[in-house]
């Protein structure tokens, strides 16, 4: 469970009275506690693992009546007032000297409440326990960022992790006057400082294994093993890779007598659907699957299982009586039994981690102690053992619970409101530190049929943390991209691939999770805090180091077959991934989009490491890599490992590529692109490396160099034109097998862009909206002849739909990469 050590804070950061204790973990947050006992915490909590910060500068004066309980502690950027007694809005406050942006909120009470007024202005939330039976949007529990600068985390009735490695109520739970134990984070807008405070004192995100962040396959169906495995084969043969075989609950058996209850519950594989367990499990190891089983704990170990006889016995009862062993997780026996009979047994015949799918309550036997949250415990730390990477696969339980991954947001409802209150959802779970939701990927049960929003959301599911497709039992709501019809599946296969091709860029925003509390997918606000717009694109989020996400969440117009969706791109040049255009930022606009495309940009400078094969094991590190190039200044990581155990920051082996770019009167560019040899462990042996620089046609000349020698590289290899299925055509440069421990230098000169063809990209367009052809024809002839604000006004005097006048008006205020 825990090996049970205390996490007191320092010494020298702690003043305390009789009944209250502040311990100033940091100049920006303060740990309060008040208990009529004098009953203070020094244990780990259930949310609480790490409370050893370095003591930062801060004085003491004690004010009031001289009986010692009053007190004033001001650090660089808080002042605590506190005038004795249970903490009240007139005890006890906290004002920001330093970060306050709010002229009327830079001082917290105890027990105030403050304007909530999204989007710019409260609390910015975190998250929720479930989605389950949300059709759109639910409410969220706060977060630790606020736009005043100031929030709280009450840590008041979690348990406590004791000294024998299990967990206990807290010493004053259930007193006439209840303790009170809080953190002040009082950060201003400084949201990164917020974070990092928060994961030093919760604990780091961990680090998922590679295969994680591929495609997984889930659907609630009663398949057989010759079923599910034909059906993995057929996606291999339409080219669709996937790297987890989810196995909904019909793996066990359902149809159970009913005097003993339903078969939610269950630990028996079904024999007629999977009569060989460990062959077929084998089966999807060998096709490069990892594979997970659902399970719904609540209803015990009922005498039908397999494994009663063994539960019973190691809980002193007799199997002859036949009497349900009941699901108590606050028994140690109990939890002992349930991990070594039922679960054990299952990883030994090839189960790689659990589907726990709890939906039964928030209460046990000790107070304070979620059953979800101890189930998620035991699991993730059983699943530690004999030094493997720990993963689970279960509900939210409340802040602290990024150390258990990764999340399931529960049964989503198949509707355009689901769908667009995800990337929201995803987003703003990051103010609380959670970077691993995985959603129902084009969603779960109910709704309709629509072959746009499922197409949507499977674009959505590729620049989503976990991309899990997942369907009910109906047999119209499977998610086989085949069965959309030619045209979507050729759009759903695409991103499905480009999500294999993109998991090096995921693995290494995984690391910058780990280690420096960046979440993969957030909120923009958290690059730009003072910028009133981007607090107002909530659905908008930053992806990895240089990816900006703007979903379209809302259908398209069926007479022109173009989405649209309001957008901030943030100061700097941005290039779209798939048309290649160039933006510049530091504005609002309205974006538009075909079904084939999706509103994804790339900042000017970005290296954006690839899988050169989207087809290959994503377990491993890829030994051909693909890095697209996104013209610029910039710099850019790899991260990588030996994708065995649980890696320390030693263990990572990082490569940082820097690009700049010169352009010269002419328009020829010369394009550096570098990557310094990686700190960490080295790569060993030389990978093929080819470099895809996005919008360029041509250039003079290339030189590679590598360990700083010059490495001849064949003229077919200097650069020739690049088409992807998805991503923006691009100049490609094969180096060959690299010696990457070397690092390398590649300098391509006379570099020139792709020139603009506005009017075949407006004909594209105008071709496939079903208007009048006499529209079609004037919106054309304007495009020709018209640029900037005279095309706008042009195009307004034409009888346009809005959404296709304002993507022609985008198409041609689209740039080059530079």
């Amino acid at each position: 469970m825990s090996d049970g050590k205390p996490a007191p804070a320092h010494p020298d950061a702690v003043i305390s009275g009789d009944t209250w204790r502040f311990t100033v973990l940091s100049e920006r947050l303060i740990r309060l506690e008040w208990d009529a006992e004098g009953r203070f915490v020094d244990e780990r909590t259930q949310l609480v693992v790490n409370r050893e910060f370095e003591v930062p500068e801060f004085t003491v004066t004690e004010v009031g009546d001289g009986d010692g309980d009053g007190v004033e502690i001001t650090t660089s950027h808080l002042r605590l007032r506190y005038s004795g007694g249970p903490f009240s809005g007139s005890s006890l406050s906290v004002t920001l000297v330093r970060g306050g942006t709010d002229p009327h909120y830079t001082t917290w009470r105890f027990g105030d409440s403050y304007p909530q007024h999204l989007p710019l202005r409260g609390n910015l939330f975190g998250t929720a326990r479930t989605l389950d039976e949300v059709d759109g949007a639910c409410p969220l529990e706060p977060g630790i960022l606020a736009t005043y600068g100031f929030a709280t985390l009450d840590d008041s009735t979690s348990v406590i992790l004791t000294p024998d490695g299990w967990v206990a109520p807290r010493p004053s739970l259930g007193a006439s006057e209840p303790a009170r134990d809080l953190y002040l984070f009082g950060h201003g807008r400084d949201y990164a400082a917020a974070l990092a405070d928060y994961h030093h004192l919760t604990g780091p995100t961990p680090l998922v294994p590679r295969f994680v962040l591929g495609n997984w396959w889930s659907r609630y169906w009663p398949y057989s093993d010759t079923e599910y495995l034909a059906l993995m084969d057929t996606f291999a043969e339409h080219r669709l890779p996937f790297s987890v075989a989810v196995i909904d609950m019909d793996w066990h058996l359902v149809d159970i007598d009913p005097e003993i209850g339903t078969g939610w519950t269950g630990y028996t594989w079904n024999p007629d659907l999977f009569p060989h367990p460990e062959r077929f499990l084998g089966e999807l190891h060998r096709r490069g699957l990892a594979a997970t089983l659902n399970v719904h704990p609540a209803d015990g170990v009922r005498r039908h299982e397999e494994r009663y006889p063994e539960m019973a016995r190691a809980l002193g009862m007799d199997p002859a009586d036949g009497v349900r062993v009941e699901f108590d997780v606050t028994d140690r026996a109990f939890v002992d039994a349930y991990l070594t009979h039922l679960h054990h047994p299952r990883e030994a015949e090839g189960v790689d981690f659990w589907w726990l799918d709890w939906q039964s309550g928030g209460t046990t036997r000790i107070p304070g102690l979620d059953p979800l949250w101890m189930l998620n415990h035991i699991h993730y730390t059983d699943a530690a053992r004999a030094g493997r990477r720990p993963l689970t696969f279960s509900r939210y339980a409340g802040p602290g619970s990024h150390r258990y991954p990764v999340g399931f947001s529960g049964d989503t409802i198949t509707t355009w409101e689901s769908l667009d209150f995800q990337p929201y959802f995803t987003a703003t779970a990051a103010n609380i530190g959670y970077p691993w939701w995985s959603h129902d990927i084009g969603g779960h049960m109910f709704g309709d049929r629509d072959v746009e929003m499922a197409v949507r959301w499977f674009q959505l599911g590729a620049f989503s943390p976990i991309n899990r497709l997942h369907s009910a039992n109906s047999p119209f709501a499977t998610k086989e991209p085949w069965s959309y019809g030619p045209a979507a599946a050729a759009v759903m296969g695409a991103f499905l691939r480009l999500r294999h091709k993109m998991v090096p860029f995921w693995y290494t925003a995984a690391w910058a999770a780990h280690t420096d509390h960046t979440a993969l997918v957030r909120p923009v606000y958290h690059e730009h805090p003072m910028v009133r717009d981007a607090y107002l694109v909530p659905n908008q989020a930053l992806i990895g180091e240089h990816l900006l996400l703007a979903p379209i969440t809302a259908p398209g117009d069926p007479r022109t077959h173009v989405a649209s969706v309001a957008a901030w791109l943030p100061p700097g040049a941005w290039v779209d991934l798939f048309t290649g255009l160039r933006y510049d930022g530091g504005r609002r606009l309205v974006l538009h989009r075909p079904l084939g495309q999706y509103p994804v940009f790339a900042r000017a400078g970005a290296v954006l490491p690839l899988q050169a094969d989207a087809l290959a094991d994503i377990a491993a590190n890829p030994d051909a890599l693909e890095l697209r190039v996104i013209p610029g200044d910039g710099r850019s990581t790899l991260a990588e490992d030996d994708v065995t155990g649980v890696p320390t920051l030693a263990d990572r082996r990082q490569t940082v590529f820097t690009q700049r770019l010169v352009v010269d009167a002419d328009g020829a560019a010369e394009l550096v692109l570098t990557a310094e040899a990686p700190t960490g462990p080295a790569y060993g042996a030389p990978r093929s490396v080819v470099v895809d620089v996005a919008g360029v046609a041509s250039v003079a000349a290339a030189e590679l160099r590598v360990g700083g020698s010059v490495v001849e590289l064949p003229r077919a290899a200097q650069g020739s034109p690049h088409g992807d299925e998805l991503l923006a055509p691009a100049l490609r440069c094969e180096l060959g097998h690299v010696d990457l421990d070397a690092g390398f230098e590649l300098t391509l000169r006379g570099a020139r862009p792709i020139a603009r063809d506005t009017t075949a990209d407006a004909h594209a367009l105008l071709a496939a909206a079903e208007i009048a052809f006499v529209a079609k024809e004037q919106a054309w002839q304007a495009v020709k002849n018209h640029t900037g604000l005279a095309l706008a006004e042009e195009l307004a005097t034409i009888d346009l739909p809005d959404d296709l006048r304002g993507a022609l008006v985008e198409i041609a205020s689209g740039g080059a990469v530079w």
